[in-house]
């Protein structure tokens, strides 16, 4: 889910050091849309992914509703039948052309500088 969509549906979104955490959204959710998401790009429908992965539709369809969470082990093949490594099932992508995600990047670079420079104060400060 883009920032922008997160503002839109009025979610609080917070940002900390280049990650983006969804309040009111857990993992499985992310997992549940990141499943979905993946499997439509590939232009395969839920009986095509669940008879790949060698499980049941109700599984997969169970999973995007987030109403089952799968073992490590049936996220590692869904994600080998998706193409993916498993951990993109876990994350949260953003657009670096969405003007939130260039202001959200602009105030991680500012912040940085700001911290680097108190360092180096406080430092000069010590060394007289």
């Amino acid at each position: 889910m883009s920032l922008r969509k997160c503002v839109k549906q009025k979610k609080q979104v917070i940002i900390a050091e280049g990650v983006i955490f969804l309040e009111n959204r857990g993992i499985r959710e992310i997992l549940a849309a990141n499943l979905k998401e993946n499997r439509r790009k590939l232009g395969m429908t839920q009986e095509e992914l669940a008879e790949k992965a060698n499980v049941s539709t109700h599984y997969i369809a169970m999973i995007e509703t987030c109403k089952k969470y799968p073992k490590p082990v049936m996220l590692e093949q869904i994600a080998r039948t998706l193409g993916i490594e498993p951990h993109k099932l876990f994350s949260v992508e953003y657009d670096p052309n969405d003007p939130f995600e260039r202001l959200h990047q602009k105030i991680i670079a500012d912040m940085k500088q700001i911290v680097c420079e108190a360092v180096e104060k406080a430092i000069d400060g010590i060394k007289k």
